[in-house]
């Protein structure tokens, strides 16, 4: 399996509308870290939206791509979620979760019916969406004496290294974020900077 060094998200919360035979399909796209972001968006949308029929969701975490849900909300199944979910990998985006909101307007649409209706407001919102891309990044600690804090940090701007948390005391600690692209050729260089020792994330 190749490396995947970037990955394609939104870079902002977008909508859409789409409406069939009285109907109203509301598509609400989420750019999402963890499934407890997902679900205070999906309680959010139910309180908003309490007259609703259905809140249909479905959500794709991770740049490998291998923590998804799909859920129906009592449509008939596979109608809902995984129409949903479809579009999501159709449009190669990950750490996202698309809500789809329905206001039942008194007529059946039936299983293809539904499925069309879910796949077309999903596709709506991602397409109005925003989208950014973004490196896939690995964790490091950085220790060095205070004297060498500024070797450490020239390390980082060549690099292109995110400085995320800093503890200056004696001996200094840096947290950063190294895109994964950097990283073969970053810990060489520090290799040969021998006053700072580096920790790995798992």
């Amino acid at each position: 399996m190749s490396t995947i060094y970037q990955y394609t998200t939104l870079a902002a919360p977008a909508q859409a509308e789409f409406k069939d035979k009285g109907s109203r399909f509301l598509a609400f796209a989420y750019p999402v870290q963890d499934e407890s972001e997902i679900r205070q968006y999906v309680q959010t949308l139910r309180e908003q939206h309490h007259k609703a029929r259905h809140c249909c969701f479905a959500w794709r975490l991770g740049v490998d791509g291998n923590r998804y849900r799909a859920n129906d909300d009592g449509e008939p199944a596979g109608s809902a979620g995984r129409p949903i979910l479809g579009q999501i990998d159709s449009a190669n985006i990950t750490d996202v979760v698309v809500i789809v909101v329905r206001y039942f307007g008194g007529t059946l649409l039936g299983v293809p019916g539904l499925i069309h209706a879910y796949k077309s407001a999903t596709a709506a919102a991602i397409e109005v969406a925003d989208k950014i891309c973004l490196d896939v990044c690995r964790q490091l600690w950085l220790y060095c004496d205070y004297a060498h804090l500024s070797e450490a940090m020239r390390w980082c701007r060549q690099q292109q290294a995110q400085i995320i948390q800093q503890d200056l005391q004696q001996q200094c600690c840096l947290t950063v974020r190294l895109p994964l692209a950097q990283l073969e050729s970053g810990l060489s260089s520090l290799r040969k900077l021998r006053m700072i020792d580096v920790k790995l994330d798992n």
